[in-house]
This record gives C-alpha cells, structure tokens and sequence, in this order.
C-alpha cells in the first residue's frame, strides 16, 4: 500500500483552512435573509470574511480547531495500522505548520501534548473495509463549543412530552437547539440519529454530519422531518451567534438505527458555522478532494 502521509496533510489542510462550498454558499444566502444593518447580518459578515481571509492566507477558519475525526474507507488487503501510522504524522505535521492548533489534553494529568497526539482515540480514526481498489477519507473538524452543547435523549420524555415516534424526536431535537442558545456558534447544523445504543447512536449523529447540506434525505420520512426542523428551529429566533435573527440551523441530517426494544435513543450532534470537513479519494496515483 502506498504512503498517503502528504495526502493526509493536505486533506488536514483543506479542512481547517478552507470551508466547503455548500456551507459557505448556505451561509451567504443567510446574510441575504437577516434584517439590512442587525446584529445577526453583521455577525454573518464578520464570518464571511474569515472564510475569505483564512482561505487566502491558508490560515485556520476557526481558533479551535476541534478534534480531528476521521472516516476511512479503505480496500481490502490494506493496513489499517500503517494508515493510522500515517493518519496520526499527517496531524503531527499538520499542528507544527499551525494548520491546527494543539487541542490533546491528557484527562487526568491536564497535560497538553503539544501535537495533537494522545492514545487512544486523539485523533479519532473509524475504518471501514469496502470493495474496490481506491481509498475514501472523510475528516471533520469538530470544535468544542459545539461538542459542548450536543445531546442524547432517551425517549419517552415525560418532561418535554416527548413519545418514541417523529414528532418526539422533533420535540428533543429542538430542546438540544433551544438549549444551545448561542453557545453552539449558530447557525449550525444539526446531525441526528434516531435508534441505535448510546454509543452508536452518538457515532451516526456525527457520521450524518458528512451529508452536503443541500442533498435530500433517501427516506421520506425523515425527509420531511429534516425540513421541518429546519423551519421549527430557525423559528426560535436564536439567530448567528445568538443575537437573534432568521438563521438559527443552517441544516438537519438525520438518520435512523435499529435499537433494542426497551431503548430509543435520541442524539444530536450539533456543528458549528464552521463546518468544516472534507473528502479525499485515492484511485492509484491520482487523488481528488471535494
């Protein structure tokens, strides 16, 4: 197998410098939609120009660069543990050149390790053999602001009057969101996975977050659960940065897991304005970033 050290890098390097077109288009047509000279419309120039600015000078887009999270698709036969060799210098290199900033801090001891590096799981690395010959690479850059607000609900909600069907997921949906205020750095956009145990349902609600904002759900149901939450959030006024407004999400990508009989899960991953995440494909000697 070939060493993808380089074309890890620069997938590092895409990510946290330059914002995917769908979410940079969905937040200039944001701005359009909030009040000439607000609060909300200023703070969406203000982001739109830092995606310029950090996309000219190959600079960050956000101070936090988040955990790096990948999602590796890759041919049989392959390593994963040389890829992890791999993936782990690219994010090495990655923070000496300050493409990222050094985010690993040993729970216990406080101590940050200086290069983004810690065992187990920093950075986060899923795998996945398929058929075929070339390598898929998904990377999202999940700042801790938005980490922070995301939730998990176990339905029925009794408090919220929230049962195990649609409308109650849509009910703790717009809990996690109402709750967020601005804390998340809306407007953001919103991974959710319905089912699963705790741990996988928290997995897809992060995996969901892949999905270009302007794709639309192959379930019709959840189809037309994602639109309605889109309206029913941006209609709790929270607005970019919470100073209120039009834009609260910016989008909502759901998706569903079988579950135990006795549990029905609810997570929420929340992603911040910056949403930044990438794909890189290897066919042979040629790689593609989109």
């Amino acid at each position: 197998m070939p060493d993808l050290t380089e074309a890890f890098l620069e997938l590092v390097r895409l990510t946290s410098t330059d914002l995917s077109p769908d979410v940079e288009a969905s937040l200039k047509r944001a701005r359009e939609e909030e009040n000439s000279g607000s609060a909300a419309q200023s703070a969406l120039d203000t982001i739109l120009e830092n995606v310029a600015l950090a996309r000219q000078n190959s600079t960050p887009i956000c101070q936090d660069t988040g955990t790096p999270i990948f999602y590796v698709q890759y041919p049989r036969g392959w390593s994963t543990t040389e890829l992890t060799q791999q993936i782990r210098a690219a994010v090495a290199e990655a923070t000496k050149r300050t493409l990222l900033r050094p985010n690993a801090v040993d729970a216990i001891t406080g101590k940050n390790s200086g290069n983004n590096l810690g065992d187990p799981a920093f950075p986060t690395i899923h795998f996945e053999e398929i058929e075929g010959e070339e390598i898929i690479v998904d990377l999202l850059l999940k700042g801790g602001g938005c980490e922070n607000v995301g939730a998990q609900y176990s339905l029925p909600n009794s408090q919220l009057g929230a049962g195990r069907d649609l409308e109650g997921v849509r009910k703790v949906v717009l809990d996690a969101v109402f709750n967020a205020q601005g804390k998340g750095c809306a407007p953001g956009v919103l991974g959710v996975a319905i089912g699963g145990d705790r741990g996988s349902s928290y997995y897809a609600s992060k995996e969901a977050l892949f999905r270009n904002l302007d794709d639309e759900n192959t379930d019709s149901e959840l189809a037309k659960l994602e639109s309605r939450l889109i309206q029913d959030a941006n209609q709790l006024r929270i607005g970019p940065m919470g100073f209120g407004g039009e834009t609260t999400v910016l989008g909502v990508k759901a998706k569903s897991l079988h579950r135990l009989p006795a549990s029905y899960f609810v997570s929420v991953s929340y992603m911040c304005w910056a949403h930044r995440r990438r794909r890189m494909t290897v066919r042979g000697d040629e790689t593609n970033y989109a």
